[in-house]
């Protein structure tokens, strides 16, 4: 009876201290704890003045109007480019610089749309004659190729390989337009000298 008494008293003493990690067994140990809780307490919040956090939010509310009435006034402005700037001179010259084109009659324009529609055909056709050569020269080698893996297992790896020799590939053929005799093409270094706008 007393043991009962005593034990219950332990208890609660104990479990009064130590609620969060402690706790009692039969085993022959009778007490085991647990790994301790490390916690703070809560910060307490700053009270501020209501007039300090209005008088704040009243001048983030003027900075960002002034940022949009800003933005507002510079919105049409467009940033100059000097190089596309028409010089005075070339304004004032535009009536002595404009041509006076006589109107194309309908015979002109029909031979124009006519000379038109048979360069398309022309090149609709060079352009399937290109790819019919391609097509025939890639299945005379899809089928080399199949020819030589029947005789030769060796060989056939050996002629799939890529040659080296291939790969610094140069080429030069027709162009559109004829090249410019004496012309220095730019190219070398750059020099930025546009001016920055912010």
């Amino acid at each position: 009876m007393n043991f009962r008494l005593i034990s219950s008293v332990t208890r609660l003493h104990v479990s009064s201290l130590l609620p969060r990690n402690f706790m009692t067994n039969s085993s022959p140990l009778f007490f085991k704890t647990t790994e301790c809780m490390f916690a703070e307490p809560l910060k307490k919040k700053k009270r501020l003045d209501p007039a300090i956090i209005k008088h704040r939010e009243e001048r983030k509310r003027k900075k960002l109007e002034k940022q949009i009435r800003r933005l507002e006034r510079n919105a049409r402005q467009l940033k100059p480019i000097d190089e596309l700037e028409v010089p005075l001179k070339l304004i004032d010259q535009k009536e002595q610089r404009t041509r006076v084109l006589p109107p194309l009659s309908d015979s002109e324009l029909e031979e124009r749309v006519l000379l038109e529609k048979e360069w398309c055909r022309y090149k609709l056709s060079q352009r399937l004659k290109d790819l019919q050569i391609i097509d025939r020269l890639l299945f005379s080698q899809q089928k080399a190729l199949s020819e030589l893996r029947r005789e030769s297992e060796e060989l056939y790896q050996a002629a799939i390989q890529i040659d080296p020799s291939l790969i610094p590939f140069k080429a030069k053929g027709p162009v559109r337009t004829p090249p410019i005799k004496g012309y220095d093409s730019p190219d070398g270094e750059y020099v930025d000298v546009s001016k920055k706008w912010e």
